[in-house]
Formats: C-alpha cells, structure tokens, sequence
C-alpha cells in the first residue's frame, strides 16, 4: 500500500476536492461512523432533512459520538434535536456548525474550545458529497450538474449507487486508467480502435474513445464515450446509442493510500415520459453491463503492486500528462494555476477516423 509521498504528489496527504461519502438514501436520524481521509467522522440526518457530516470524537472526554447503542441519550431517542446531536456519554450538543451550544448539567458559559469540526457536504443526485481541503479553504470548483437525475419525464431511469467497498491501493492508480489506451483490447475487449484522446483543462481531465468492442454494439459498430473527471473524485461517463447513459464512479481515500468506491449508471430507456418497469430493467441491464467492464478494471487494482514509476513506452497513453494534472490537488491551492498550465492541452494518442492520420509512434 503505497502512499501519497511515495508518489511525490504534493506537500498535502489527501487531495482537495469534492467526494461522495454515502448513498443518499441511507443517512438517517441514527449517526452513523465512518471513515474517510484518515478520520473518524459522524454521518446523520437532522429532523428537517438536512445532513450534517462532523469529525467523531466530543471534545469534553474524547468520546465517539456516532458509536453508541447503549446510552439513554441513545435509546431514548434523543440523541439528534432539530439538527444537533448530543454526545452519548454526557449530553453535551453540539450544533452542525460543531459549535457546543449546551451542557444540561451546567450553568456556567460554555467554554470556547467547546467544537467539533464540521465539513461541508452537498445532497445531489442520490449522493452525499463532501468537501474536503486539508487547508480549510471553500471549494474552488463546483459539482457536477448530474443534470440527468432531474430527467425522469424524459425517459431517463435514475442510478442505483453499488458500494463496492475498499480496494488497498491509493487512487493514483485509478486515475491512471484515463490515459491507459492500451488496456482496453485485453482487458476490455475493445476491437477496431478509431480515436483515442485525452484533454486536461484546469481542474477537469477527460477522454474520448471511439472503438468496436466484442459484445456492447454490433459488429461494425463504433463505441464512442466521453469520459471526465471532476476534480480527483468524481468521473463520470457519456455513452450515446439506443440508449443514453451516464456513468458514475467515485473514489475518496479513506487512509493515505486505501479508497472507498462506488458505482452507478443511468439510462435513458423511453422516448418520452416516465419509464415503464420492463424500461427500467433495461436501465438496471445498462448497470450490470457497466458494472462487469468495471469489475474488470477493479480486478486489476485489488492484487496490483503499486506503479510508484511507469516504465512507459510511446504507444501508451500521457501517463505523465495526467500524474501531473492530479498534483495540482495535493499541493496548496495557490499552486493550482501553475500545474494546470503545464498539464493543460490535448494530447492525441491514436485518431484513425476519415481524414485524420495520428497515431502512436
């Protein structure tokens, strides 16, 4: 298990940048613990709706405030007030700012140390995201529009989110797999390669492939997706055909080098109006089917040693291009611009379409 160090990706531990943290429809009024860059964190629900993310430990005792079964606080019920929540041990509660706004058995002022770090999170999508910068800053990109999600009377099947779990590798290896061309004939069955081009611009990375591919279009068919990723977290993909789909995968480190991993994908299976249910098990085969090309990469990843150093050759993809386009978010933001203008640009790795002549050397 390599770590970000090991990589020499910046003077930061963890990137910056926005990360899915749950399933939308799995936050409640029950905290729940959870782990990510390399903290214990409380995930729950407040009685409005409103969903408050804050690191784990009271600061009064130091006292997990998700990780309680057993307290009155807890079985009682009364644990999250409005959208507060009180620690299991001693009551104190603490607002979703974090900010400790009453000691029950107190009568003196609240102490000023009294807080909780809290983190920002976004409810989109089905999705819980959450910004993360180890400098403390606002984010500095937005989200996604995930404009299909508001597309039901279109004919668009909203995504199921799989958890994948954990893989021990840290997410540079995943994000190699944008500017990894040669993979996709072994390991994707991808047959007839036409173009294939990445193109970083600021925070933004992306690939376009069109090819043949063995079973997801006819034999003279070309596969043609568009491929991005939104900051280091969040790629998602555009497939056009019989039926639209966008795919979604997410990273966020969970420690310096292991990452949490979701899947999704929506499909557009009507021509108008909401989704029949024989059209919406269409979309869960559009899932399955992305979910199996994914698992061949996810394979991969489990049981690889880490690629501290590519021994590249000329008919790979940029490797280079897109280690350096993702330091930009392990460095302080003020480096940002810096690294964005030696990465940005587009870098053309094959393009044998009618009147084109790029390819490899």
């Amino acid at each position: 298990m390599a770590k970000t160090a090991e990589y020499g990706l910046g003077e930061l531990t963890f990137p910056r940048g926005w990360f899915m943290v749950a399933i939308a429809e799995e936050v409640t009024q029950q905290p729940q613990p959870v782990r990510f860059f390399g903290q214990d964190m409380a995930l729950y629900r407040g009685k409005s709706g409103r969903v408050v993310l804050m690191n784990a430990y009271c600061p009064h005792m130091r006292v997990n405030i998700a990780r309680n079964s057993t307290s009155y606080v807890v079985r009682d019920g009364n644990q999250v007030e409005g959208d507060s929540i009180r620690c299991p041990a001693h009551g104190w509660r603490f607002t979703p700012e974090g900010q400790c706004d009453d000691i029950p058995y107190s009568t003196r002022s609240i102490p000023k140390a009294a807080c909780i770090k809290s983190h920002k999170v976004v409810e989109k999508a089905g999705c819980i995201w959450m910004w993360h910068d180890m400098e403390g800053g606002d984010p500095d990109y937005d989200l996604p529009d995930f404009a299909e999600w508001d597309r039901t009377g279109e004919g668009w099947v909203r995504w199921q989110v799989d958890p994948l779990g954990t893989l021990p590798i840290h997410p540079q290896e995943i994000l190699d797999n944008m500017t990894d061309y040669a993979h996709f004939a072994p390991v994707h069955g991808s047959a007839g390669n036409a173009y294939f081009e990445n193109e970083f611009d600021g925070h933004v990375m992306r690939q376009r492939f069109g090819s043949g591919h063995r079973t997801l279009v006819d034999t003279d068919g070309l596969l043609e997706t568009d491929t991005w990723y939104t900051g280091p977290g969040i790629l998602l993909s555009r497939m056009e055909g019989k039926h639209p789909s966008l795919m979604m995968i997410c990273n966020t480190p969970v420690e310096d080098g292991e990452v949490r991993v979701w899947f999704a994908v929506m499909s557009r299976t009507a021509a108008n109006g909401e989704p029949t249910e024989e059209e919406r098990a269409t979309a869960r085969a559009y899932h399955e089917a992305g979910l199996a090309a994914f698992s061949q990469d996810f394979e991969l990843w489990k049981y690889k040693e880490p690629a501290i150093h590519i021994l590249q050759i000329p008919d790979d993809g940029p490797f280079h291009k897109e280690r350096l386009w993702y330091r930009q978010f392990y460095n302080p933001r003020a480096r940002a611009p810096e690294l964005q203008a030696r990465a940005n640009g587009i870098h053309t790795t094959l393009d044998l379409r009618a009147g084109k002549s790029v390819a490899a050397a």
